[in-house]
């Protein structure tokens, strides 16, 4: 199975589709739709067609109020404003088998709750270059991967296999019926990060700055680590620490 992707698979973050009978056309027709904004008040056989299209394709839905759709278009958009995606989504379990098909040992990387779009972009340029496989992220609560995602990872977003879930945890449960240890990162843990074993088949979980990882995310993981530092600063920037964790995963892999 082959996953290059077009290098015209995003758009500028300004093209939108907006109303009712376009969207539902788009939907059908298969365009990649990150996420769709709907007027918590719209009803009808349309929006009902829309809503079900949406769930089957996993493309997530933001009610709002009508003057939040009124700011991003001047077209009659009828309670409908969708974007167009900026990547191709990958289904997970497709990028596993093709990770094991190709004889590769799986590396992959889970963002939970990172909403920069700069950082995203950032840490996709160090999963590019360390060997990262695939990117996991939910499809609510992180980052939009817009034009200004691509720009900022500096063409990696266009290049490394991204998945998007509609549960992170169910994505845990299915990384470990395939094998796959879940390891993630944290300020408190004991275990540093230079004690754990990279090299077996692994998806390393980033939270979110603010957040951290959250906690059934963690109590599923099998294992915690932490970076330590030689000052008592805070915390490290998400993009910083994800650097330096898929760096040891790579070093220890070489």
């Amino acid at each position: 199975m082959s996953f290059k992707k077009s290098t015209n698979n995003y758009q500028s973050k300004k093209n939108i589709i907006a109303g009712r009978n376009p969207l539902l056309e788009a939907l059908r027709s298969g365009d990649n739709i990150d996420k769709i904004l709907l007027f918590k008040n719209a009803s009808g056989d349309v929006i009902n067609d829309i809503r079900n299209k949406a769930k089957q394709l996993n493309i997530p839905i933001q009610y709002v109020p009508n003057e939040k759709l009124n700011q991003l278009t001047n077209i009659n958009h009828q309670g409908v404003v969708a974007f167009k995606s900026s990547v191709i989504y990958q289904d997970l379990q497709q990028v596993i088998d093709w990770i094991n098909g190709n004889g590769e040992v799986p590396l992959l990387l889970m963002l939970d709750g990172v909403t920069d779009v700069r950082n995203i972009g950032a840490i996709a340029r160090s999963a590019l270059c360390t060997g990262v496989h695939a990117i996991i992220i939910p499809d609510k609560g992180v980052g939009a991967l817009h034009e200004d995602a691509v720009k900022s990872s500096a063409g990696a977003l266009e290049k490394i296999q991204i998945c998007r879930v509609n549960s992170l945890l169910k994505a845990v449960d299915d990384l470990h019926l395939n094998g796959i240890k879940v390891f993630t990162s944290e300020m408190n843990a004991s275990k540093k990060i230079f004690e754990i074993d990279f090299t077996e088949p692994c998806c390393i979980v980033m939270g979110g700055e603010e957040n951290g990882v959250q906690s059934y995310i963690s109590k599923a993981a099998d294992e915690k680590f932490s970076i330590p530092m030689k000052s008592d600063f805070d915390s490290l920037n998400v993009s910083v620490a994800t650097g330096i964790s898929l760096y040891e995963a790579m070093k220890q892999r070489l």
